[in-house]
């Protein structure tokens, strides 16, 4: 637009007040609305000016002007004076003739020029106060030029300038700082104080250099001070005359006693609630605030129009406020509760990954905990529930976190309901006490001993399955007080804590309980060992001449003394494995600490394992079979092991009756516990009989024994039979074939255990009136638990016993030993033994059939009689 001085030489203007009238020519502004480019060469003006003739210069010679006047006989102090004395002529002008484009263009040119006037006002105002804090505005409004220089470029830019900077991690007091900056600008306030609320406290706070002033802290309250009032009531004040209003007796803030005139007006969000307070003021001989100027203040359309999109501007200067405040708010809270996770995540990480001791593991929540809430010291007090007591092994003592043994200090100890940590301990409440020594419950003589000065506490308890095991004391937070969000990390990080601890202490258990399995195992292997007696006893025995005898299916291995048994094992590991060499030491040591691991029970003891073993002899050296000298090494061992500790107990008594050895092996019981127990004799020193082999071979004849003993629980046996059966059936058996072998291995290992049913007659019928006493018993026993034995082991069914016999020759025993004959011929000896007491039980059990009907023949007479 052009200047003014042009726009004289180009347009009509109206004529000054006076007694005279406008030419005939003349067009008045209500009557031309147009803009006129074309140059009008005179301009005639009648009447007399109202304005006393005692001006200077030109200005006296116009005004007494009584004759038309020309365009030329104007200048300027007349046109100012003119238009000073006629403001509606002006208003009408530039709402008529005017664009916004000039009319913000004039705005920012007059708000430049105000910075450079030279009087007293405008010196003063090159400055303004910010909490009491002089400013030079060129400094100062810095980021309110950025601003409103991009308002009238891109409204956008101005949003990610702000949104950048709010990003910051003191944004929400920079933000708050940069609209007073707005503010004072805008009303043209000599300073102004700047409040930030406190929720957690309620309280409101001074900001100085967008950073909080913890010394300047004052109570929301009423009648105290203009901005406490304000932020307790939410509502904009305006005072006139600051010095003479004795509803608020503190005034204002910061080195402000020159203060007459006042705004305060409250920062809010959306919700209502008060983030801020803003005292803008000015000095007495500078005026009062206006009405007006409370409406600048608190609605600014262009900071308005930079935060909405809407058609219609109505927005606020302080609302604008509140809505960055609030997005700075939810992206704080993004950034910290990702900081959380991310130190939660470490913290899980270190203690878990490091559960050495309990020690260890509170050293660490500790020193974790001081970091989550910048805290100068920490302590963490155990709940002893027996004694009523809390108590600290691990001190923090200045510098850095030691345990008890570091410091040497005796273990802290005291009652469950004393203290702070004690009344968090009984109650379960959270404490945050801002001022230690103004609390009833914290205890002096603490400080009085170590010379500390307490301040501010946050006592935390540790919570595991709805129990406090532990109390967390935070002490003297470095940077003011203890907030609402440490409280609630702290809560956070406590679930982590009780985690941590009870892990520990079941570690702490664990280990202990290792420590004490370990001596009783040392315990037992000293027991459970041959003594150098028995094995120099063992060597003075004289070996038989020949096994020859022995070597025969018919054989009876019963008749053989306990004494003598060893010796017979010792030859015929010699006859069997010649081409191997043993530590006739070790296997001597081996084998006496075998029998002296079986139990004193009826039929599950050495004399039957060695009935077995010798079974498995006997196959080996009778049969044509094509196991290698390694199968046979571990055939023969599995059988001289295979039923270690047993409690002449069966695997469905065990798991019934809960046993411990059936919660650690679920599957075939005792059949794992055999293993167990042949390998931690070999474990033993001077025990290792396999210490011969390769390492290839250790592992492939441990793994053969423990296939072989997990095949003599007859549940596996009718699945390892069939699929063995059909393979046979098809001719189709291969000793090249690995999974063949094993089957084969399975089916030999059932065979020997079975092997008193392959006994003469009276061998036979004693090994069952042997094992029918184990059974009976075990059946005793589930009858005194409550539960029903099956008949096998119902001692009041002794009569079915024939019956029951047969049953399991013909389910079992026929079965297993018709399928070895099929593939080793040369074990048919078995088979035929078998039939033979098959024969011979199924005289008993129909003699037993025919005594029953007739005495049922009986009975049935007399009482018809």
């Amino acid at each position: 637009m052009s200047s003014p001085t042009r726009q004289m030489n180009t347009r009509r203007l109206p004529p000054l007040p006076g007694k005279g009238k406008r030419g005939a020519g003349s067009k008045g502004p209500s009557s031309n609305h147009t803009k006129s480019y074309h140059k009008v060469p005179d301009m005639i003006i009648t009447g007399f000016s109202p304005i006393p003739s005692n001006h200077h210069g030109n200005n006296s010679s116009f005004f007494n002007h009584d004759g038309p006047l020309s365009i030329h006989d104007l200048n300027r102090e007349a046109l100012i004076q003119y238009l000073n004395h006629n403001p509606e002529f002006l208003d009408t002008y530039v709402l008529t003739h005017v664009n916004e484009q000039q009319i913000e263009n004039w705005y920012l040119r007059k708000t430049s020029h105000l910075s450079h006037h030279t009087t007293d006002r405008q010196k003063t105002s090159e400055q303004f106060k910010l909490n009491g804090d002089s400013h030079h505005i060129s400094d100062n409004f810095t980021h309110f030029s950025k601003y409103t220089s991009q308002i009238h470029t891109t409204k956008g830019r101005v949003a990610h300038v702000l949104s950048k900077e709010i990003n910051h991690p003191s944004g929400r007091h920079i933000a708050l700082s940069e609209l007073a900056s707005c503010v004072v600008k805008a009303v043209h306030a000599e300073g102004c104080n700047l409040y930030a609320t406190d929720a957690a406290t309620q309280e409101i706070v001074l900001i100085r250099g967008g950073k909080i002033v913890n010394e300047n802290r004052e109570k929301i309250c009423d009648r105290v001070s203009i901005a406490a009032q304000v932020a307790y009531s939410k509502e904009t004040t305006r005072l006139r005359d600051v010095t003479v209003d004795h509803r608020f007796p503190n005034g204002l803030g910061v080195a402000c006693n020159r203060s007459f005139s006042v705004i305060v007006l409250p920062i809010m969000d959306e919700d209502g609630n008060v983030l801020g307070v803003l005292e803008v003021y000015r000095n007495s001989r500078f005026g009062q605030f206006s009405e007006g100027e409370e409406e600048v203040a608190s609605f600014l359309l262009l900071w308005s129009g930079i935060m909405v999109d809407y058609a219609e501007v109505t927005g606020t200067i302080l609302a604008w406020g509140g809505l960055l405040l609030q997005y700075a708010e939810i992206h704080s809270n993004m950034t910290k509760q990702r900081k959380l996770h991310e130190f939660l995540l470490t913290v899980t990480k270190s203690i878990f990954q490091d559960i050495v001791s309990m020690d260890t593991v509170i050293m660490k929540i500790m020193n974790y905990a001081q970091k989550l809430v910048n805290a100068d010291r920490a302590s963490l007090f155990l709940v002893d529930n027996q004694r009523h007591e809390l108590y600290a092994r691990i001190f923090d003592i200045g510098n850095g976190i030691l345990s008890q043994a570091e410091t040497q200090q005796r273990e802290i100890r005291f009652p469950i309901d004393k203290g702070v940590a004690g009344h968090v301990a009984s109650s379960g409440q959270i404490l945050n006490i801002p001022d230690a020594y103004s609390d009833k419950r914290f205890n002096r003589d603490v400080d009085l001993q170590t010379g500390y000065h307490t301040k501010t506490i946050l006592c935390m308890p540790i919570y595991i399955r709805g129990n406090i095991i532990g109390v967390v004391q935070m002490v003297n937070k470095l940077d003011g007080i203890f907030s609402r969000t440490d409280e609630e990390a702290f809560e956070t990080f406590a679930v982590y804590c009780g985690l941590a601890l009870h892990h520990a202490k079941l570690y702490e258990k664990i280990r202990r309980s290792e420590q004490k399995y370990r001596v009783a195992i040392e315990v037992l292997s000293y027991h459970n060992q041959c003594t150098d007696e028995e094995l120099k006893q063992l060597r003075s025995l004289q070996h038989p001449e020949k096994l020859e005898a022995i070597t025969s299916y018919e054989y009876s291995p019963w008749e053989i003394s306990d004494v003598q048994k060893p010796i017979f094992v010792l030859d015929m590991f010699k006859e069997l494995f010649t081409s191997m060499r043993f530590d006739i030491s070790d296997l001597s040591r081996f084998t006496l600490t075998v029998r002296k691991n079986y139990r004193h029970v009826p039929y599950h003891n050495w004399v039957h394992a060695f009935s077995v073993a010798h079974s498995m002899y006997t196959v080996i050296k009778r049969s044509n079979h094509q196991f290698t000298s390694t199968e046979c090494l571990a055939l023969f061992v599995a059988c001289l092991c295979h039923d270690l500790d047993h409690r002449g107990k069966t695997n469905a008594f065990m798991v019934k009756s809960a046993s411990p050895l059936a919660a650690i092996y679920s599957t075939s019981t005792m059949e794992h516990h055999h293993f167990n127990q042949t390998v931690a004799i070999l474990q033993h020193e001077g025990h290792n009989i396999f210490k011969h082999l390769t390492s290839e071979e250790y592992k492939q004849v441990l793994g053969d024994i423990k296939h072989c003993i997990l095949a003599t629980d007859l549940a596996l046996f009718f699945p390892n039979r069939a699929r063995l059966k059909e393979i046979a059936d098809k001719n189709e058996f291969s000793w090249s074939i690995q999974e063949h072998r094993r089957l084969l291995h399975a089916l030999v290992m059932t065979a020997c255990d079975l092997c008193a049913m392959t006994k003469p007659w009276d061998v036979q019928l004693d090994s069952v009136n042997v094992i029918y006493q184990e059974f009976w018993a075990e059946g005793d026993e589930e009858k005194s638990q409550g539960f029903k034995p099956m008949p096998m082991m119902d001692r009041d069914k002794q009569n079915e016993l024939p019956q029951l016999e047969v049953g399991f020759i013909l389910g079992i025993c026929l079965p297993c030993y018709e399928l070895l004959a099929q593939v080793i011929p040369s074990t048919k000896p078995m088979l035929d033994g078998t039939i033979a007491n098959l024969k011979q039980w199924q005289v008993m059990a129909d003699k037993n059939k025919e005594e029953a009907l007739e005495a049922a023949k009986q009975e049935n007479n007399t009482e018809k009689a």
